[in-house]
């Protein structure tokens, strides 16, 4: 018998040794945790006794009660911070069982015949399990904050890619503007109509594209850069893309777009706002980068469970080595033709930032002939899963 137990005592003490080692996490005890802590205990433990009395009654059967104060410290382990209170937890478990229902009733008596293998085995079982729930516990903990770092450094290298592109795209209209303004001012008298014209025209370009990059960064601030999410309502599909073609045409009256909508009548949970400036600047970049004075495709297809815009040109396409980056700010490169237009930067990060505050997906491609840019938005509203596609009549229409 004594071999038997010094044997348990071991197991126990090696066990619950190795468990506190590996997890290595030591927290300064506060004197509201540990009010909190001897709280959630006693009620627990009053609980399992309560529930304990109750069965025993019923049952008569002590073997059943342990497990039940077992189950008890389980969750005293995950519910109160720190060891001590799951081995706390344990031994009044024990001496709940030995004092309430083990003969003789109402007396602590560890000397019976099996018992204290029976009791000490209680205690491994319940300060193990104690133990390994506490582990798991911190464990999740780490892996919530690991995540969250993760989110943090993914916020802060789309800000930085952000400012990168701000820096560019904003910079090269205003050196374009300011050169222009000191040279109008300082050939005034030598420079014909035509000239001044000219400069005039193209102050009033870089101005316009100027005005744009400011509406691109404040689409920005309507999404909550806390959480990345926008506040959506379901929104008719071909109005919206109407709008935006019609917001397009307003600044470069010359662009010809050819668009496709589905054959149904399409509500799809969103911002319209922030998507017609995403549909601007992805049709923008077409027409200023694709070098090609073909019409630009907007096609709209409905997928399964979401709705997917292509954006084409027939151009010469994009660089494969900057087709991974184009979207966070890697796709700038130098201007070399002196036109303030070829900065790329912020435009196609905003939206990789608005497509995924929608829960969606871009990507951009090259086709055999030109560049495709494709997004996607999901049908459904991600808390109440309503779908609010419906059936209509014709809907295909083009616009030059």
């Amino acid at each position: 018998m004594g071999q038997e137990l010094i044997c348990f005592l071991s197991h126990f003490v090696m066990l619950g040794r190795r468990v506190f080692m590996r997890t290595g996490k030591k927290e300064k005890m506060t004197a509201r945790t540990l009010s909190a802590n001897i709280l959630v205990t006693a009620v627990l433990m009053v609980a399992a006794t309560i529930a304990a009395q109750a069965f025993f009654h019923y049952s008569s059967n002590s073997t059943s009660v342990a497990m039940i104060y077992v189950l008890t410290v389980m969750l005293v382990a995950r519910y109160t911070t720190g060891y001590i209170p799951g081995i706390v937890a344990s031994l009044i478990g024990v001496v709940c069982v030995n004092y309430v229902f083990t003969y003789p009733y109402m007396n602590l008596n560890f000397t019976l015949d099996g018992y204290p293998v029976t009791f000490v085995g209680m205690m491994v079982v319940s300060g193990v399990t104690s133990a390994l729930t506490t582990k798991m516990k911190y464990q999740s903990e780490i892996l919530r904050e690991r995540e969250k770092l993760l989110m943090e450094a993914e916020k802060e290298t789309m800000r930085a890619n952000l400012l990168r592109a701000v820096s560019h795209d904003l910079r090269t209209p205003l050196t374009s503007i300011i050169g222009m303004a000191q040279a109008y001012q300082e050939n005034y008298s030598r420079c014909t109509e035509i000239e001044k014209l000219e400069m005039v025209k193209g102050i009033q370009e870089d101005a316009d594209w100027l005005l744009n990059m400011v509406e691109n960064l404040l689409s920005v601030t309507r999404i909550r850069m806390g959480d990345t999410r926008v506040n959506t309502s379901p929104e008719l599909l071909e109005e919206v893309v109407a709008g935006a073609v019609q917001r397009l045409h307003k600044r470069l009256p010359q662009a010809k777009v050819h668009v496709r909508v589905p054959d149904e009548v399409l509500m799809v949970p969103m911002d319209p706002v922030l998507i017609s400036q995403v549909l601007i600047n992805l049709i923008e970049n077409s027409i200023y980068h694709s070098g090609s004075s073909d019409p630009i495709d907007l096609i709209v297809e409905k997928q399964q469970d979401q709705v997917e815009f292509h954006v084409r040109d027939y151009g010469k396409g994009i660089k494969p080595e900057r087709l991974k980056t184009i979207f966070d700010g890697g796709g700038m490169e130098v201007n070399v033709s002196g036109d303030s237009h070829k900065g790329m930067g912020i435009g196609l990060t905003i939206c990789k930032t608005i497509v995924a505050a929608h829960h969606g997906e871009i990507r951009a491609m090259n086709r055999e002939k030109g560049a495709e840019f494709v997004f996607t938005l999901p049908l459904q509203e991600e808390e109440s899963g309503q779908d609010y596609s419906e059936q209509k009549t014709e809907g295909e229409y083009k616009d030059e």
